[in-house]
């Protein structure tokens, strides 16, 4: 059912067609308890807590993945080069756990989140995951003193917690048939106000930055060996993907030249617990590396590909802009003064 829901509801959220207009009538309550909510915090009814160091959220207003994680760790990389020490929180959608807690570098993706456990593996920083991301944040701030910046992998509509900079990420979708949930994929109306759109597909439907997707020139397996992708063409690959739109990926493997593909799609944050290769499947396989954080558990053979993403300059220059704004000094020299809660 979650497959067929996955698959089925964007494409029913492309069109104004008769399913939608069905569902129409629940998305005007829809709207008007997601407009009630955001009046509460607006006013200081529902409270929400500023944190000690400038947070950037990166997020979206269409249900789905839209790349929200690659931009995550593209940014955390440019401030990195920039000298601030950064942190990572997030929700940790889909583990099993329901504390408060940091990704360790051995941490199952189960139990912390694929995509949270993916940052912590390629960026190498502090990363915690918590229901709430306020909790999060005075956590890792606690534990990593020395931080200075928190970037939030998703959290747009999560209110509790204020921000410096909002990314709002859209890829091919664009807005769909433009209506709120469930007849259409918006969770809040579009236009809102945001410091940066950013684009992730090729198709943009209006005004924002690009960013760039490429796979990366090597795929590697758990122990670190490293294989060609070009080595791959003339091989049978079995290519695995339970991200959003697993035909993306397996797109760019075809136009890498891997060109004999047997595919399979599963849903996003699919856990692979009980997965098994199909028999008859080729004895190569190729995953992402989001999948790839939980595959590795059980199946250290599968080969990782990674996802590279590049920024536009102009949107990395609008961030260091809006931080120099908010925090004057240099980022090796910043200093982080004591929390405060706000309405």
């Amino acid at each position: 059912m979650r497959a067929w829901l996955a698959a089925a509801l964007p494409q029913l959220w492309l069109r104004r067609g008769w399913p939608a207009m069905l569902l129409w009538p629940l998305s005007l309550l829809y709207g008007a308890v997601t407009a009630l909510r955001r009046a509460l915090f607006r006013t200081g009814l529902l409270r929400s807590t500023r944190l000690p160091v400038p947070v950037i959220v990166v997020g979206n207003v269409v249900a789905g993945g839209s790349g929200k994680t690659p931009v995550v760790m593209a940014l955390v990389r440019h401030l990195q080069a920039a000298g601030w020490q950064v942190g990572v929180v997030s929700r940790g959608y889909g583990r099993s756990t329901t504390d408060c807690r940091e990704v360790q570098p051995g941490s199952l993706a189960a139990q912390v989140g694929d995509e949270p456990a993916l940052i912590q593996r390629m960026c190498q920083v502090p990363v915690f995951v918590a229901a709430r991301r306020v909790q999060a944040g005075l956590a890792l701030l606690e534990r990593h003193p020395q931080t200075q910046i928190l970037v939030c992998d998703d959290g747009l509509q999560h209110l509790p917690l204020q921000r410096d900079v909002e990314v709002c990420v859209f890829d091919d979708r664009g807005l769909g048939n433009g209506w709120l949930l469930p007849a259409g994929p918006l969770r809040e109306p579009w236009p809102r106000p945001a410091d940066i759109v950013v684009h992730t597909g090729e198709r943009p439907a209006f005004g924002g930055f690009r960013a760039r997707r490429s796979l990366g020139a090597f795929a590697q397996r758990a122990d670190g060996t490293r294989l060609a992708l070009h080595s791959l063409a003339d091989t049978p690959v079995l290519a695995v993907a339970g991200i959003a739109r697993p035909e993306r990926f397996f797109a760019m493997l075809r136009s890498a030249g891997v060109r004999h593909l047997v595919e399979m799609g599963l849903p996003d944050h699919h856990d692979f617990s009980s997965w098994q290769s199909p028999a008859g499947a080729p004895s190569t396989w190729l995953c992402t590396e989001k999948d790839a954080v939980k595959l590795w558990d059980r199946h250290p053979e599968a080969w990782a590909v990674p996802l590279e993403l590049a920024l536009d300059p102009g949107l990395l220059q609008d961030l260091d802009a809006r931080l120099a704004a908010q925090v004057p000094s240099s980022p090796s020299h910043s200093h982080i003064p004591d929390g405060q809660q706000t309405p």
